[in-house]
């Protein structure tokens, strides 16, 4: 009952973090538009159809090479493109095509938005379009290197200062920034505000993760951790709530920050791990809390602390004889990770599918805006998606191993991704129904990882093998924005290559990494290794590492070492 608490305040919290990765999908909205024009508009004229206003044109606009002609109350003819205006020199008849000259002046007086959907947006607000376009492109990418750099600084804080205290700051931080962001006044306060809030987001991710796994048992591990990232998919249905009744961008933030207020105001009542505690001798602590676990769970006798402390003694006395002198002379590093070409083919194939797992994770889930037909039911059937995605992926994993069920899920999302660029644009249904297969695909892949990286790697190197994973998956995390851009620029491109050519590369880096997926060993039912040694033969390859590794630990402290050697595979969205 306890932990169950625990588990579920804590990963209620998380669907703030997917919230704020994915709300600039709404918020950074581009509308139509066109350049302003200097005075009051008494017609306007495009292509067969005449109006007495701009909006009354916006659903005739079908192509951003299209433009508007406009005569105004003193009698001039402007030609309004998206980044140019052009005055007629005459302008004795107001005719949609004109052969005279023209007089080309920049946009000035600003430009004039299609407000039908979006009443306001980050890219309205501040004009960013034309040579400012750029900027609007940088939002996400700079809330994923905010990211990137979060989990780091926290992760070590959370190890420094305590689980609970992390948990407080981050939890508060993400209510204090998430508001801030509506209230920002340029467009830099704006991102600058945003990337701090990305920190927080990412910090909290990371240690919540930590925290839960600490608190649960052995037997749920594997399902508790797994689903941390379905709460995460819920907080990206929930974007696409918010986004389709609130239209304004300000108050579309402050709608989906305080959608996880609750959570904030109780977080001061979790309470320390345990498992911190005793690592910092904090022993009366550590007690009061193991007796709070046992009232609210009936059970009469609770664990002593002195017990437990006693036990541990005695096994770091056993093993401390044997490890004294290899631990003192060799200190881990990444070199280690390539230390010989089994670890290090080992590693590029595990670094790839981090890498692949977060680029897929996240084009499927920007790009599901801008597929055609519905964008706020798009994006809530790809958060939807995940929801099976997980339960499979832990069923598959226990019954036909991380291998088997990595290898086959990394093709088929391949194919996915190939498949989708031959279906014609104007299936707007089969193609959400591809994507959604992808996005389902991906992330079985982008979930098994993170508990088979810390199998592949033995004790000594294994929080290098998942830290430097997570790394990798940061880095595409923050590429994943630009190869969905990449459609809009490389206009050079064939139409169906512009318009999927970030699937494609998704597709190849998917099959690229199934394939040398089957170079890895399975490790369903086998103990965790413990030098890299050990990790070497389990790859069947009997060259070990030119070094001087430690010997095994004795049985208890190898149970001790199974146990625990799961509880910091952070979740690194």
């Amino acid at each position: 009952r306890f932990q169950a608490c625990i588990y579920f305040a804590s990963v209620f919290q998380a669907m703030s973090c997917g919230i704020h990765y994915l709300a600039s999908v709404f918020m950074a909205v581009t509308p139509n538009f066109v350049c302003g024009f200097p005075g009051n508009v008494s017609r306007v004229l495009f292509h067969n159809s005449s109006a007495s206003s701009i909006e009354d044109i916006w659903t005739l606009w079908t192509s951003t090479e299209n433009y508007i002609v406009v005569q105004l109350e003193n009698g001039e003819i402007w030609e309004l493109d998206q980044c140019s205006r052009s005055k007629r020199e005459v302008s004795l008849d107001l005719a949609y095509e004109y052969e005279g000259n023209k007089s080309v002046f920049p946009c000035s007086d600003g430009f004039l938005y299609d407000d039908a959907k979006w009443k306001s947006t980050v890219v309205t607000q501040w004009d960013l379009v034309c040579d400012r376009e750029w900027l609007a492109k940088l939002i996400q990418p700079t809330f994923m290197l905010g990211v990137l750099i979060g989990a780091v600084i926290f992760g070590d804080i959370a190890d420094r200062l305590g689980r609970q205290r992390v948990i407080w700051f981050t939890s508060a931080g993400q209510f204090v920034f998430g508001i801030a962001v509506a209230f920002t006044f340029d467009y830099y306060s704006f991102v600058i505000v945003r990337f701090l809030l990305a920190m927080v987001s990412s910090g909290y991710l990371v240690v919540a993760f930590v925290y839960v796994t600490e608190f649960v048992g052995i037997k749920a591990r594997t399902w508790a951790s797994m689903h941390v990232h379905a709460f995460f998919a819920m907080g990206i249905m929930i974007v696409a709530l918010v986004g389709f009744f609130v239209r304004t961008w300000w108050v579309y933030q402050i709608f989906l920050t305080i959608a996880t207020l609750p959570f904030v105001l109780c977080c001061w009542m979790l309470p320390e791990t345990p498992f911190w505690l005793l690592s910092e001798e904090r022993y009366e602590d550590a007690q009061k809390v193991i007796d709070t676990m046992a009232r609210w769970n009936k059970v009469s006798t609770s664990c002593k602390v002195s017990e437990l402390c006693s036990v541990q003694q005695d096994d770091l006395a056993s093993d401390r004889t044997d490890d004294n002198d290899t631990s003192s002379t060799k200190k881990h590093n990444i070199l280690d990770l390539f230390c010989n070409w089994q670890i290090a083919r080992r590693t590029i194939t595990v670094w790839l599918i981090w890498f692949t797992g977060s680029l897929g994770y996240y084009v499927f889930s920007l790009s599901s805006v801008s597929l055609g037909g519905n964008e706020y039911l798009n994006l809530f059937l790809i958060g939807a998606v995940e929801l099976p995605c997980y339960i499979i992926a832990c069923l598959a994993m226990d019954k036909l191993g991380r291998r088997n069920t990595l290898i086959p899920f990394l093709i088929l999302s391949a194919l996915i991704c190939v498949l989708i660029m031959f279906i014609p644009q104007d299936f707007n249904i089969l193609i959400i129904l591809a994507n959604m297969a992808g996005k389902f695909s991906i992330g079985v892949a982008f979930g098994l990882i993170y508990l088979y990286t810390a199998e592949l790697y033995p004790t000594i190197v294994r929080s290098l093998a998942v830290g430097s994973g997570s790394m990798m998956c940061r880095v595409g995390s923050v590429v994943a924005p630009f190869c969905v851009y990449l459609r809009s620029v490389w206009i050079f491109m064939p139409l169906v290559a512009t318009v999927y050519f970030f699937q494609l590369l998704v597709g190849i880096m998917a099959l690229l990494s199934g394939i040398l997926t089957i170079m890895l060993p399975e490790t369903l039912g086998k103990p965790l290794t413990n030098t890299l040694v050990e990790a070497t033969e389990m790859g069947r390859n009997k060259k070990s590492c030119s070094e001087k590794t430690p010997p095994a630990h004795s049985g208890a402290a190898l149970e001790k070492i199974e146990m625990f050697g799961q509880e910091r595979v952070g979740t690194d969205k």
